[in-house]
């Protein structure tokens, strides 16, 4: 993910101090550092504990790489189950592929023999394909590959498994590499040039350059930007939209020997996400098919993905709002697949070039939010504002699709004063949009969230009877009430 026409930052001379620097966070002091530092991280006490461990005579650079881990360590927490093993530096923990998302992209892979990871950065790819493949990595920046292979190791150690045939890292420019006897590739092209980032369809190396990698191993998967043009795929190869919850965060391209639809829509759900009967844990949904014969997706408002019909899925119809309302998510609308979605929901288009989906019933989908609609109306600031403030609710969300205007500001607008707030009131969705290709106002709540603060509800009451009937059963029946009273309640998770 480090590959980048100029040399690495640490060049030369300038690559030892860093490799000298990581190498010395390796020995038994260093961990010693690196412990002090989490813990004064954990607790805010940086300043005071940095100046008790120079004035023990650590080194001053080696106490400031050390804290320098303890916040990329916390901060990496969000994408990697076992932040506080790994090493990072600030450009690779951007780039890097959360676990989850590198995980579900590895099953692609299965079945394949020897693999390459081409710009691997710190590894946040490596990880998953290492775990069920011998792998070649390959960075042209000797410390990001030294931290890759690291933390491929570290985890192996601390119970991940690795692939049979290990890690074979190569610090080296990847379009000098051979591939021979590599029966699949994974490229995550650098997006960004020095300290610039890069437009959605340009990489390091260059897209066209990592679709050419078919010309010697079929099976490539290629990491890109989720603003990526569409047009910029070549046919046959298959475009993946992938989000976190409902931020958009990349796109993924498969060659046609491991494509297995047109586009694909991936959301990664967090652990409490109730809108998958069964779910108790962070799961991944995909939704695949045609891309929708109309518009530009590339504002997130629109349906359609660049495709012409010419056989291609038939259009939703067109109808005025409904009881419900589908606000589809960005992976959906970025691949597509808003039709693909109406149909699947039993919903219509409000408006041929948006992509909210009216519906006459709601429908758990983690494809969308299911918001309920109880008022709508032409969109005037004033108007919209003196509904919201009799409405009497405790907070405002704004959702704008189609409409030119600062959300921020509109918000601002149409949030009431304090006075008329109800405290732990509901949340109130405003829908700002076009109906009949007017501007348009609709007022909603959001299904989704009640329905997860109601499970949160019964879940609580659950757990409240079922440790009053374990105190009941522990306790004498005439010292049941009084002892249930004592414990302060029912255990939390």
């Amino acid at each position: 993910m480090s590959d980048r026409p100029a040399a690495p930052d640490h060049d030369g001379e300038q690559t030892a101090r860093p490799l000298a620097t990581f190498d010395a966070l390796l020995t038994p002091t260093g961990a010693e550092l690196l412990a002090a530092a989490a813990a004064a991280h954990a607790d805010g006490t940086e300043l005071r504990a940095g100046s008790r461990l120079r004035a023990a005579g650590h080194p001053p650079d080696l106490v400031a790489a050390a804290f320098a881990q303890a916040e990329l360590r916390a901060r990496a927490a969000a994408k990697f189950s076992q932040a506080e093993r790994m090493f990072f530096t600030r450009d690779g923990l951007e780039q890097a592929s959360s676990e989850r998302a590198a995980a579900h992209r590895a099953a692609r892979f299965a079945g394949l023999g020897r693999l390459a990871d081409l710009c691997t950065g710190i590894g946040g790819d490596l990880l998953a394909l290492a775990a069920e493949h011998p792998v070649l990595a390959v960075d042209r920046d000797p410390l990001h590959l030294r931290m890759a292979v690291h933390n491929a190791h570290a985890l192996r150690d601390g119970g991940w498994e690795g692939g049979s045939g290990g890690v074979e890292a190569l610090a080296a420019d990847v379009r000098d590499v051979g591939l021979t006897g590599v029966d699949g590739v994974f490229v995550d092209p650098a997006r960004r040039g020095g300290e610039r980032r890069m437009s959605a369809g340009a990489g390091e190396p260059p897209l066209a350059w990592c679709f050419g990698l078919t010309e010697r191993v079929e099976a490539v998967a290629v990491k890109a930007a989720p603003g990526l043009p569409v047009e910029l795929v070549p046919p046959g190869w298959e475009i993946e939209f992938v989000a976190d919850r409902r931020g958009l965060k990349e796109s993924v391209l498969f060659s046609p020997a491991l494509a297995t639809a047109s586009r694909r829509a991936t959301v990664l759900l967090g652990p409490g996400d109730r809108s998958v009967p069964g779910t108790t844990g962070p799961r991944v949904v995909t939704l695949t098919g045609e891309p929708d014969p109309v518009g530009d997706d590339r504002d997130h408002g629109r349906p359609g993905g660049g495709h012409s019909g010419g056989g291609g899925p038939v259009p939703l119809p067109v109808r005025p709002p409904g009881e419900y309302l589908f606000d589809p998510n960005p992976a959906v609308t970025r691949a597509g697949l808003v039709g693909t979605l109406g149909r699947l929901v039993g919903g219509w288009q409000i408006d041929p070039r948006i992509a909210f989906l009216g519906a006459d019933r709601p429908l758990a989908t983690p494809f969308a939010r299911t918001l309920r609609v109880e008022a709508e109306m032409a969109f005037d600031v004033r108007r919209v504002a003196a509904a919201v403030r009799e409405a009497g609710i405790g907070a405002l969300d704004v959702r704008r699709r189609g409409l030119a205007g600062d959300v921020d500001a509109i918000r601002r607008r149409l949030m009431p004063a304090r006075r008329y707030l109800v405290p732990g009131g509901r949340t109130m969705t405003v829908v700002m949009t076009r109906v009949r290709d007017e501007p348009w106002a609709l007022l909603c709540t959001d299904v989704t969230q009640a329905a997860r603060a109601d499970q949160a509800d019964r879940a609580d009451a659950a757990d409240r009877a079922d440790a009053a009937d374990r105190a009941g059963r522990a306790d004498p029946p005439d010292l049941a009430d009084r002892t249930a009273g004592a414990r302060g309640g029912p255990a939390r998770d």
